[in-house]
């Protein structure tokens, strides 16, 4: 399975000449290879994590294929067909096999409504947490998408998560809100935490690719 990182949360799984889209949101830019695709996982509704325009990018080229999410997804994303999913769900569209974890997004702040949002395990070897630090207990996770800047988080919490999860090798997401500095602050932070338990820590670019 190939995995490609895109700019902030945005994830292409591919695997059999059939792709995966993750949370293509509005700090992705405009997807235009989506040819292939047999599904798209929504962790949960804000917009950079997804836009109807980028699914509409998807569905042109691959009408009809199901847009999996929480329920949240669902009421937010008018007029399009959402395949409503929850925490324990197993799912499988095309090669890829999709395991669902969580349920609530990261506090923000008291003043902001927590959201619904679900992690995703992907052919039991690739973990995403959506905007959460949710451990998927009982999973040995091979490779994790970690969390690299975002208003719902500090890097301690995120050292934390890699250091509970333990993955064989980690890469960072959700880092568009970060200047340079800070990516490469994040990245040092997250490579320490991964090679604690013998991982390996990828300091994947928008556009790098990782074999899995």
């Amino acid at each position: 399975m190939k995995l490609t990182k895109l700019e902030h949360a945005a994830l292409i799984l591919e695997e059999a000449g059939k792709k995966l889209f993750i949370d293509p949101g509005s700090f992705t830019t405009p997807l235009t290879d989506t040819a292939g695709a047999v599904a798209v996982v929504i962790t949960h509704e804000h917009a950079d994590h997804w836009t109807p325009e980028q699914l509409a990018r998807i569905l042109d080229m691959n009408p009809g294929i199901p847009i999996y999410g929480p329920s949240g997804v669902a009421k937010a994303a008018t007029g399009i067909e959402i395949t409503v999913v929850n925490a324990g769900d197993v799912v499988t569209a095309g090669p890829f096999t999709l395991r669902f974890f969580g349920g609530k997004h990261a506090v923000i702040h008291s003043s902001i409504p927590v959201v619904d949002n679900l992690g995703v395990l992907v052919n039991d070897e690739l973990y995403y947490g959506g905007d959460s630090f949710t451990v998927p207990e009982g999973i040995a996770v091979d490779t994790l998408a970690v969390p690299a800047g975002a208003p719902w988080l500090k890097i301690g919490e995120t050292i934390d998560y890699v250091l509970a999860v333990k993955p064989k090798r980690s890469f960072p997401t959700h880092e568009m809100v970060l200047a340079r500095a800070g990516k490469d602050m994040a990245n040092g932070r997250i490579g320490w935490a991964t090679e604690q338990n013998g991982g390996e820590f990828f300091p994947l670019e928008p556009g790098d690719s990782l074999d899995l």
